[in-house]
């Protein structure tokens, strides 16, 4: 059942449950907290997971600042897990796929004391570069030209290995589906806030806890050798490489990434 709290005077929701070991999931540009439903239904029976819908995403309000950063992202989930933990110096695992990694990452360079471990689900810890932050910008006309809808529709697809296109669409289109979820401005703010992050490869290398990886080969978006070149730079790293899968593990490798993520979880005990 969502459950909502009040940050700088606007709704934000979330889904809290199971019991055990604090778990936080961080959904995608262009998703909400559904993406996540295979792993919830695997772990919730192993863990206490914590699932919000990013600011703007299905039924959360967008944050009243201007020129949004990923920090701010990071600052609002901070302020959710002090609504709901008691225990102010209790930590808790944060795992972000894609956009929700970059918030991982802002979260853990600003509250590192708060984390016995973090992950990264097809996501990087390189800054955009100018290319990217060109496709970007694309983008954000094209979504005020076209519609949050037609964006999604044209760009989803792109995320998905080729095989699991073909033989999957049906989940492909699910996650299209949810496109008229979203309004122009919350796709344009997020757009924006991740062209403009910093490069975070510094968070991996100072981190104290243990990093968790999960790697497509066919993943466009946190390509393998960009990968490559960061994830043995944490003190700890655990490193799961899945085989034609591209930036949806969740959906196209789902038995390997619930394994992968219990697996990690149970190394923090």
């Amino acid at each position: 059942m969502q459950q909502k709290f009040i940050y700088q005077n606007k709704k934000i929701t979330y889904t809290d449950t199971g019991v055990g070991e604090i778990v936080l999931l961080l959904h995608g540009f262009g998703e909400d907290n559904t993406i996540w439903n295979y792993q919830t239904n695997f772990l919730q029976n192993k863990c206490r997971l914590i699932i919000p819908n990013l600011p703007g995403s299905y039924n959360s309000d967008l944050l009243p600042i201007e020129n949004i950063s990923i920090d701010d992202y990071a600052i609002a989930i901070h302020y959710l897990i002090e609504q709901i933990l008691e225990n102010e110096e209790q930590k808790f695992t944060l795992l972000g796929h894609s956009m929700g990694g970059y918030i991982t990452l802002a979260f853990a360079k600003l509250f590192p004391q708060r984390l016995n471990g973090f992950g990264l689900i097809h996501s990087t810890a390189f800054a955009d570069s100018s290319d990217k932050k060109k496709v970007r910008l694309r983008g954000i006309e094209t979504l005020l030209q076209y519609g949050s809808y037609a964006f999604l529709k044209n760009t989803i697809p792109n995320l998905f290995s080729t095989n699991f296109k073909l033989n999957q669409w049906q989940e492909v289109e699910k996650i299209i589906g949810q496109g008229n979820k979203f309004s122009v401005t919350a796709l344009q703010q997020y757009y924006t806030a991740m062209m403009n992050r910093d490069d975070a490869t510094i968070v991996l290398i100072n981190c104290a806890v243990p990093v968790l990886f999960i790697i497509g080969t066919e993943d466009i978006a946190a390509p393998l050798n960009d990968m490559l070149q960061q994830c043995h730079l944490p003190n700890q790293s655990h490193i799961h490489i899945l085989e034609n899968v591209g930036h949806m593990g969740m959906l196209e490798a789902t038995e390997k990434v619930n394994e992968a993520i219990e697996m990690f979880i149970g190394t923090l005990k």
